[in-house]
Formats: C-alpha cells, structure tokens, sequence
C-alpha cells in the first residue's frame, strides 16, 4: 500500500510541475476587454468593435496560440540547464513447475532511478535557447502584425457602414430631388405649359432614383454583414454605430505629413519589419546550435536500483553508482556538417528577406501617402462641387418653373447634384480609408 501512495506522490508531483511556469516564459496575456462590450447598446465606437475583433477573430486567436506555443517551447529549450530524473518500477508474477516436484511461484519487482545532469556542451544549450528567443519575438511580431491588420480590417468596415449609410442618404436626398422635379412637370403638364415629353421624362429620372436608393440599402447591408462577421457574429447582427463627425481634426494626421518622417517611422516599427530582424537573430543563433551538434558534452550521471521477490528465502539486490560521462560525436555521417550549411543559407535567406520586406514596406507608405494626399485634395474638390451643383439644381429649378429652361436642364441639374452628393460622400469615407492605410502602412495603431 504505502508503495502505491509513493507512486501516487510521483505522479502528482510530475503534474505540478507540468503545471508550472518555472522558467516565467508566458509573459504574453490573452486579449481582454471584449467581455465589457454590450454590442446592444447605443453608439458603439471603433474602439469596442476593435476590442470584440481582437477577442473573437479565430485567424487571430490561432495566431496567438502559436504566440504561446513558442513560449513553451522556449521554455523547454531553458530545461537544459536542469538535471532529468527518471524513476522506473516493475513487478510480475512468475510460475515454474517440475516434474516430481511442487510447483514454484514468485513475485519479482525492481525498481530504479537515474539522474543525468549536463554539466557542459560547449554552447549547445545556450544556443538552443538564443535559438527559440528569436523564434519567439518572430511570433510576437508576426501576432502584432496579425492584430494591426485586424485592426484595420474592421476600421475599413466601419467606415464602410458609416459611408454605406451616407450613401443611402444622399440617395433618399436625390430621390426626394426628382421627386419634386416630376411634381412640377406634372403641374405644367396638366396646366397646358409642357408636353406629355417633359412628365414621362422627369417620371423616368424619378423612377431611376428609386432603383438607386434599393441599391444603396442593398450595399448597406452588405457592408454591415461583413462588419459583423469580421466580429464573428452573424451578418444579420443589427449594431449601432457611433458617427464620425466630419471635421479637419478626423482628417489630419497625428503623426506629421512628411514622407521621410513617414518612412523612417515605418522602418522602425513596423511589426514585419522587427519579425524579420528577429529571423536574422534566430539564423546566427541556428548556426551556433548546428555546430554545437558535433561538440563533446560532459554530464554527470547517477543511478540507484532495487531488486526483489517477495521470498525471505531469496536476497533482494540493491545497488548506486555515481560518475562522470563524456560523449563526443566523432562521426554521424556528415549530419553536421550539412546542418551548419543548411543554417548559413538560412541565415543568409533572413537577410535577404529582410530588405525585400523593407522594400514593400517602404512602397507601402508611399503608395498610401500619395492615395492619402490625393484622397484629401478629392474631398476638397466634392466640397466645391457639391456647393456648385446646389446652386446650380436651384437656378434650374426656378428657371423651370418660371418656363426659361425645359426639364432636360432641370434634370441634368438634378443629376449633377446627385452625382456631388455621392462623390462628396465616397470622398470623405475613402479619405478616412485611406488615412487608416497609411497609419497601417507605417505600423502606427
């Protein structure tokens, strides 16, 4: 019984120590925040939606398992520096009989155990652990990357509800527009001043409008599924938005507007960037470790055994030993050789795949800085246009009314004024897009 207890004991304490960060290697906490969210509420901002996003998204939660995979496994490689313990017991029951003679039965059971501490091997260990430190801030930088473009997935949608919604407006708005327009061609009509031409025309502009604004609600609800799944919610989920007042504070950027400032910026924080730095620091350290492969390693070794057979007529055996035990790997069929190469080109490939991701990050920013800068001009230019095409559908309208234009100018105006509604909207809307590109572009979130 008591030996039973004692193996009981073993098991537990294997598992405690299972349990333990001994090494303090899971430093990275799992997002939080999304829990505090009430997604039935009233004027959710960007930020809450962000914190569900990051919660929820599953592409980014395995990113993060991965995150935590490469801290177990630094952990593991820091074990080296401990010594390894291994216990073994066995016991069977065992029968002999011979002929004229009783038969005999016996009970044997041993049981061991063996340490083995590596006391020096020449670097392997530290390698080892150089080794999966740059693995793991390659897998933190990667997870940051991952959450920057979660980021602006749902920045993107967001903007993309709120601008499907002003589109919908701005239809409704050019709706009403030819409305009017059809309801003074109609008096005119029946009042003998126009052709039935001049309704039927003004009708169709009219009718058009409508199927505009079925379009608009279609892509409003469109867009809000796609906002919503990126939340991993279904895409009937009914969310209420905060909007974005239209101010040159939303506009600008916080960061400055200087392209080598930008580009400089990127350089130095972009999370693909620091992940392929890291890729180089795990290369020199994958040639250290190859090396060491073929270096001698000095451990210290210690061994107890018991024997019995549960007979007082049979002696049990005990015995220890206590030493030193050197191995060197004089030959293992050029394995070593080839893994110092196949680390060298690895290393070599980190490098390169450094600078070519410096390239695309460098483009990045200045293709998203031009966009930006254009999209800002654009907007300018739809305010301009959408004061102009104003006056221009009120003239019209009045010169109709009063019989100085005919209804093809008074269409035309209205269509005009359509058109700014919807460019002054798609203007503003692409250029917050295109504002949250760029901050993605240089890493800033």
């Amino acid at each position: 019984m008591k030996k039973h207890l004692t193996f009981a004991a073993l098991l537990l304490l294997a598992a405690s120590v299972n349990a333990l960060d001994v090494f303090g290697v899971y430093k990275t906490p799992a997002p939080e925040g999304c829990s505090e969210v009430d997604l039935t509420s009233k004027g959710l901002t960007l930020a809450d939606l962000t914190a569900v996003a990051i919660c929820n998204n599953p592409a980014l939660s395995a990113d993060y398992m991965s995150l935590k995979s490469k801290e177990a496994a630094l952990g593991a490689a820091k074990a080296g520096y401990l010594p390894t313990v291994v216990v073994k017991g066995e016991g069977s029951l065992n029968g002999k009989k011979v002929e004229d003679k009783d038969s005999v039965q016996n009970e044997p059971y041993a049981a061991s155990a063996a340490l083995n501490w590596l006391i020096y091997d020449f670097g392997g260990r530290s390698s080892n652990i150089g080794l999966n430190k740059a693995y793991l801030n390659a897998a933190e930088h990667a997870y940051d990357a991952a959450v920057q473009e979660t980021v602006l997935q749902v920045h993107s949608a967001y903007l993309r509800v709120l601008g499907a919604r002003e589109s919908l407006k701005s239809a409704q708005a050019s709706m009403k527009t030819y409305k009017k327009s059809f309801e003074e061609s109609s008096r005119r009509y029946d009042l003998g001043m126009v052709s039935l031409v001049d309704k039927l025309q003004a009708k169709t502009a009219y009718e058009q409008s409508t199927l505009t604004v079925t379009t608009a609600e279609n892509t409003l609800r469109q867009n809000e599924g796609n906002l919503a799944v990126l939340l991993n919610l279904s895409p009937d989920t009914k969310l209420d938005l905060k909007e974005i007042p239209a101010n040159d504070s939303v506009i600008k950027l916080e960061s400055g507007n200087d392209i080598k400032e930008l580009m400089a910026y990127a350089l130095e924080m972009r999370p693909e960037i620091k992940q392929s730095q890291s890729n180089i620091e795990a290369g020199k350290a994958g040639i250290s470790s190859a090396r060491s492969g073929g270096l001698p390693s000095l451990s210290a070794v210690a061994q107890a055994q018991y024997n019995d057979n549960w007979k007082r007529s049979l002696p049990y055996e005990r015995g220890s030993s206590v030493g030193l035990e050197l191995s060197w790997p004089i030959f293992s069929g050029f394995n070593t050789s080839y893994s110092v190469s196949k680390a060298k080109y690895e290393y070599e490939s980190a490098k390169e795949n450094l600078e070519d991701t410096k390239i695309t990050v460098l483009n990045e920013v200045w293709s998203y800085y031009q966009n930006y800068n254009t999209a800002v001009k654009s907007y300018q230019i739809s305010k301009q246009i959408l004061a102009t095409a104003e006056e221009n559908e009120r003239v019209a309208s009045r010169y109709y009314e009063v019989g100085k234009s005919d209804i093809l100018n008074l269409l035309k105006a209205n269509a005009s004024l359509a058109d700014a509604r919807e460019g002054l909207v798609n203007a503003y809307y692409g250029l917050l897009i295109s504002k949250a590109n760029l901050y993605r572009a240089i890493g800033r979130f």
